[in-house]
């Protein structure tokens, strides 16, 4: 292929040669059917190795629509602009649970890496190459809603958009902790929730752990905890009250919890159960959302609030 030339792909998944099973699989169509196969996603489709790249780029920018209409469609996501007083195709977004956030007795932000991923994410690989749950976002969505929170995603590496053929950056969201704190600023503190937990991977933490720098009084009125997934922070610049909130779970051998030695200025390190990185948010998840509701529990404590009653628990589900 010349080196004038260039490609041209698809825009859905169904031009691609691909759809997701009931399984939330990745699987190639059958080219004369149009029916899903067994067959898994193929990187190999061009002689060329940077052909190849190309191709998978594509489609994981169509897995990316695709993901962002599964939030709209399929899991009830509202779509919130950031920010809010430009005209849309100016501006990048964030997915809420309800269309505008009002006292929110209990809200959840979730917060994804660097590099490809957007909201709903935490590693396109794996969304390609495993499976829908362990890759989105989607059943930490599903779990917070059952236990009562408000949710709401961050899209902190959307910065920029094509404004009359030039590529500008999004005002307040030029980069990830700027997105993180406009997102905070005009959606979060205005909501005036009651309480805040948060769940940041891979670089999430850095950003989470800037926050806390920039905004103490936030935390420590209102943020009761933060689970940290593979985190790659420096320990060194988290805030005092971080640690006393926060637990971050590492890549590791051991059994899924298992807590591990850490450094005196850093954060708790326990085992996410999984030795691979992008896996360990949704390998950790049933123990993070343990620590979440212990640390609710608590907090309501601390407030002088009154234990939920066995028989009233239910009622916050």
């Amino acid at each position: 292929m010349a080196a004038s030339e260039e490609r041209t792909y698809p825009t859905t998944l169904e031009g691609f040669g691909y759809g997701f099973n009931e399984e939330g699989k990745l699987r190639q169509l059958d080219k004369d059917t149009g029916k899903l196969t067994d067959r898994v996603f193929d990187y190999q489709v061009y002689t060329s190795l940077s052909e190849n790249q190309a191709h998978y780029e594509a489609l994981g920018d169509v897995i990316t629509q695709y993901v962002y209409e599964r939030l709209e469609e399929k899991e009830g996501m509202k779509k919130l602009y950031v920010p809010a007083d430009v005209p849309p195709e100016e501006a990048t977004f964030v997915f809420s649970t309800v269309e505008k956030l009002d006292r929110p007795k209990k809200l959840l932000v979730l917060i994804h890496g660097s590099g490809v991923v957007r909201a709903g994410q935490w590693a396109r690989s794996l969304i390609i190459n495993d499976c829908l749950d362990s890759g989105t976002q989607i059943p930490y969505i599903r779990r917070g809603r059952e236990l009562g929170y408000e949710v709401l995603l961050l899209n902190t590496n959307d910065n920029y958009r094509t404004v009359k053929g030039a590529r500008k950056p999004i005002r307040g969201s030029r980069n990830p902790t700027e997105h993180a704190a406009t997102v905070l600023e005009q959606y979060i503190l205005a909501s005036r929730p009651e309480s805040v937990a948060i769940v940041a991977h891979s670089y999430g933490g850095v950003v989470t752990v800037e926050l806390a720098q920039r905004f103490p009084d936030f935390f420590r009125d209102k943020v009761f905890a933060v689970g940290f997934t593979d985190s790659v922070h420096a320990s060194s610049l988290v805030p005092e009250a971080l640690k006393k909130i926060g637990r971050n779970w590492v890549t590791a051998k051991d059994p899924l919890d298992t807590p591990l030695t850490i450094t005196k200025h850093d954060i708790p390190r326990h085992s996410a159960g999984h030795i691979k990185h992008e896996m360990t948010s949704y390998s950790c998840m049933s123990a993070l959302f343990e620590f979440l509701e212990s640390r609710y529990a608590e907090f309501r404590t601390n407030r002088g609030e009154e234990p939920r009653s066995k028989k009233a628990k239910g009622d916050e589900l």
